[in-house]
């Protein structure tokens, strides 16, 4: 990212999406369905804008998204392959995240295994 642009991250409830702002211009977003009476945040999709491309800002969105997400004491769901990608690289969210399918981050379930 340059260092010289103002990049921000915003919670828009009423889309439903958390959106990545540079110098207050619109860069993506990440978009999520509420499940469970709005207990779960279940991200669908995250979009970059390509002229905002390779600045690293898909990472900060995620990132930023799911740190607010998880402030809100909301579970996440990682239904988007970006979302849950990000978040295999970034164990620290694992206690508040549900898989997918009750699978784990790389495909194992999500149950503990006898040992």
């Amino acid at each position: 990212m340059n260092d010289q642009q103002s990049t921000t991250v915003r919670h828009d409830a009423e889309a439903r999406r958390f959106v990545i702002e540079v110098d207050g211009e619109p860069a993506g977003f990440a978009a999520y369905e509420e499940r469970d009476g709005g207990a779960v945040f279940e991200f669908a999709h995250t979009e970059i804008d390509p002229a905002f491309g390779g600045r690293g800002l898909g990472g900060a969105l995620v990132s930023n998204a799911l740190e607010g997400t998880r402030e809100l004491g909301r579970t996440i769901v990682p239904s988007c392959p970006f979302v849950a990608a990000w978040l295999r690289r970034h164990p620290d969210f694992v206690a508040d995240v549900e898989w997918p399918g009750g699978r784990g981050p790389v495909g194992e379930s999500a149950q503990a295994q006898p040992g």
